[in-house]
């Protein structure tokens, strides 16, 4: 009999679900009884078929909102639980109710893992110290922690969590849902090196716009015609930059959906991820794995995903002198770029085998030392 796994999100935030989705998906390729118990709200088009989805609540915002504050939602998630007897319970997204529900499973016996996306909060989060202790208690409860930074283990163990309780594993799912597969691998065959930069996602103060817009200021006269640098996702630019737009920037302020998006990563010379405070971005993943290069700051488990000068470039956060040299030598060089694009594509591959052994090793793992514990325990 197939391993059953359920995985647990109870907020309705896309992007998490597109990292819960990227996981199930692959489990249930795998072979794996794929169960996911979620709020109502869920894209259901991130998943595949072969992943059981079932909705007992109705979540209407993030983990940390009032709507977390109702009790009579915990119980309805955890008689989902229960009914559907799983081998481990693996939560994808922080939520109120996961604290609960994990010292539920733990009193019956049932295997347990969540993944902690941020170990710090970003600067400037409102929730900063909520997530500092809810963190906290989510590492004591659960039997797994699985963390997307080796820096962030390393912090774990010297906190004297066990190692046999954290879990890394490298963050690779992408932006697309599975129907949109299929034209990506063709678009990652048939991509060009134009000689711009792509920002891509949420316009947020820490993902470092403003040095970016600042760099950009100082891009020399010389560049070759249409050299410059696309940003694109929703928010509001003009809440981090209040002067004028420098004019080697395209805006596209709003929702990318994914046939733009394809485009974008298809045609861009490299990805630029110039953020001041950062934990671990998919965005690196999506750009190897167009065959583009990336540039990012030091911050946070991003230096990590990067070889530099094989795979992309990095720079100190915080300095636009330096992102705008290393622009101006990238984007002139489109030979230089293509190479290191197809070394980030051999990464993106070669890691996505160790991820999914890593995730399939935790699980087994965890139900291996769930029995001996139990055991223990009688």
């Amino acid at each position: 009999m197939p391993m059953r796994l359920c995985y647990i999100l109870l907020s309705p935030t896309f992007g998490m679900h597109q990292y819960t989705a990227d996981i199930a998906n692959r489990m249930a390729q795998a072979g794996y009884e794929v169960h996911l118990v979620t709020t109502r709200r869920y894209p259901p088009d991130c998943y595949l078929p072969a992943v059981t989805a079932h909705t007992p609540v109705d979540t209407r915002d993030s983990g940390f909102s009032l709507d977390a504050l109702n009790p009579s939602g915990v119980r309805t998630v955890h008689s989902t639980i229960r009914e559907l007897k799983p081998e481990v319970v693996h939560f994808t997204g922080p939520h109120l109710w996961d604290l609960p529900l994990l010292w539920a499973l733990r009193r019956e016996g049932t295997p347990t893992v969540h993944s902690l996306h941020d170990l710090y909060p970003h600067v400037g989060a409102s929730y900063g110290q909520l997530l500092c202790i809810w963190n906290r208690l989510v590492i004591d409860a659960a039997d797994r922690t699985l963390v997307h930074g080796i820096c962030y283990r390393e912090r774990l163990l010297a906190r004297r969590v066990g190692p046999e309780r954290v879990t890394y594993a490298p963050l690779l799912h992408l932006f697309l849902g599975p129907a949109w597969l299929k034209q990506a691998e063709e678009a990652a065959m048939q991509v060009s090196y134009e000689p711009w930069a792509l920002f891509f996602g949420r316009l947020e103060r820490y993902k470092g716009l403003e040095d970016l817009l600042a760099a950009c200021t100082l891009l020399p006269d010389t560049l070759k015609e249409g050299t410059r640098v696309v940003v694109a996702g929703p928010g509001s630019l003009r809440a981090l930059w209040t002067g004028a737009l420098p004019p080697q920037v395209e805006l596209r302020e709003r929702f990318i959906d994914d046939e733009e998006a394809l485009d974008l990563f298809r045609r861009c010379g490299l990805v630029v991820l110039p953020y001041r405070d950062a934990s671990q971005s998919a965005l690196v993943a999506a750009a190897y794995f167009f065959r583009k290069p990336v540039l990012v700051t030091r911050v946070g488990a991003l230096p990590e995903y990067v070889q530099e000068g094989r795979t992309g470039f990095l720079v100190e956060p915080g300095d636009p002198a330096g992102l705008a040299r290393t622009l101006t030598s990238a984007l002139a060089d489109p030979e230089r770029l293509a190479q290191m694009g197809a070394a980030g594509r051999a990464w993106y591959d070669a890691q996505r085998v160790i991820e999914e052994e890593t995730l399939q090793r935790m699980y087994a793992q965890v139900i291996r030392e769930n029995g001996s514990k139990c055991r223990e325990d009688r």
